[in-house]
């Protein structure tokens, strides 16, 4: 698991105003969302990247990018919806350069293989789903996001979402009788 107790060395107590005289978040704020939602990051970089390294990288760019951009956070409401679409916004990003990427030898294919092995069956099952579908499953189900959250998240409409949970419980429940 990712630690990110060194966010805290950012307690900048300045506030930007914003056009109607409101006040965005502190950075000590954010650093402290960014500590309360390190799970939550984790487990969405996870859904769509398997290395934990690319977790990390993924999770540790976003967090730059939530420091210097945090005057585009339009309400304080919505921070921690805004910090996990960076994430995801961050591990598409390592996606596709890892797709110009070609494998030095076949070393790595086997330790990655080995690596995929050890998940449970459930997990196997996740892990088969498109991706835009396993990503509304982990937010929905293991970090507690409403549908409208993930619709906003997701940029899409609030049926799809629910379109996508109703294909990934009948995928998952007909992958788990078959593996019985």
């Amino acid at each position: 698991m990712i630690h990110l107790i060194s966010v805290m060395n950012y307690k900048i107590l300045f506030r930007k105003k914003k056009a109607g005289g409101e006040e965005t978040m502190t950075k000590e704020q954010l650093g402290n969302l960014i500590i309360a939602s390190e799970e939550t990051m984790y487990r969405v970089a996870k859904t769509l990247l398997r290395s934990d390294a690319d977790c990390a990288d993924a999770i540790q760019e976003a967090i730059v990018k939530a420091f210097t951009g945090i005057q585009t956070l339009r309400k304080d409401s919505y921070a921690k919806t805004w910090l996990v679409r960076i994430v995801i916004n961050e591990c598409y990003a390592i996606m596709r350069h890892e797709r110009r990427l070609v494998p030095i030898d076949d070393f790595t294919a086997k330790e990655a293989a080995a690596e995929q092995a050890d998940y449970s069956e459930l997990y196997d099952a996740l892990s088969r789903l498109p991706e835009e579908i396993r990503l509304t499953v982990t937010l929905y189900y293991i970090e507690g996001y409403h549908v409208k959250e993930i619709a906003e998240l997701m940029n899409t409409t609030q049926s799809a979402v629910k379109n996508r949970l109703m294909r990934a419980r009948a995928k998952i429940k007909k992958d788990l009788a078959e593996a019985k």
